[in-house]
């Protein structure tokens, strides 16, 4: 059982991380897991807790929370008649797919390769969420045949690899082919819950050296516990604000935080 002064500082830091995603993922409509990751990484880092599989508990515990987060998104976009149910049930299958081989590898690679994987991926979404245009397309409708197993197997693969949920590429990806934003943000939701699941049930299974107290397989309960409390009470702060300026600026500024983010990620992997 660790002792106080380690569990107080740990529990500080997961409440203001928590306040802190749910706020963002109100105001600008992006998944948490491309916050909590790093923040997981840095926090478990500071307190010791480091190690060759360090990123498999903060890739697990990010989708965990994924899971509760999508289910409630897309019922509330699903209310609003937004989620497009042919995508979900077409293209379910190939996500799932991509993201079970994504547990796989990710369960038998080195904490500092799956954060190399990160900085990449996290660069490249930074670079697209700053420079990307609305008016962008590669089709007036989603594809199917070997591009959608392509595609979607890939959505699902690399969305594990970074510990998100299906926003971050599944919004581009579907906006790219002329789905409507909001209809693409709801269904996102969904892929979400695709991506999170069966991945989640293999990071539970596995066995984690070194791991932060109270994990379970590689997951850690009180950092889900505190997040998914935590971005109950903050998103609809995030959602105020969003109606109350204008989230463009905004959105821009968050863009230039995640490719820091990634850079610094970079920056550790080469030992700088």
């Amino acid at each position: 059982m660790p002792d106080i002064s380690t569990l107080l500082p740990l529990l500080a830091l997961l409440i203001a991380i928590g306040a802190f995603a749910g706020v963002i993922a109100g105001l600008l409509g992006v998944g948490g897991g491309i916050v909590l990751v790093p923040a997981f990484f840095y926090t478990f880092s500071a307190l010791g807790y480091g190690g060759a599989q360090l990123m498999q508990v903060c890739l697990a515990t990010s989708l965990a929370t994924i899971i509760v987060t999508s289910v409630r998104s897309v019922l509330a976009h699903n209310r609003k008649g937004a989620v497009e149910w042919a995508i979900l049930k077409g293209w379910g299958p190939v996500i799932a797919a991509g993201a079970v081989a994504g547990f796989l590898l990710a369960s038998q690679l080195r904490s500092i390769t799956l954060q190399a994987i990160f900085g990449i991926l996290g660069l490249v979404a930074g670079l697209y969420m700053a420079f990307g245009r609305a008016d962008w397309r590669l089709g007036q409708t989603m594809p199917g045949g070997a591009l959608k197993g392509v595609l979607g197997g890939g959505l699902g693969f690399f969305s594990v690899l970074m510990g998100i949920g299906g926003g971050t590429f599944g919004v581009p990806m579907m906006t790219l082919y002329n789905l409507p934003i909001h209809r693409a943000v709801a269904t996102a939701a969904g892929f979400g819950v695709i991506i999170a699941v069966p991945s989640v049930i293999g990071f539970l299974t596995m066995r984690i050296e070194g791991a932060p107290p109270f994990t379970l397989g590689a997951v850690n309960l009180p950092a889900f516990a505190i997040i998914i409390a935590m971005t109950m009470i903050t998103t609809p702060w995030g959602v105020k604000l969003a109606h109350a300026m204008d989230p463009k600026p905004l959105k821009r500024a968050f863009a230039v935080f995640i490719i820091l983010v990634a850079l610094n990620m970079l920056r550790k992997v080469a030992g700088w």
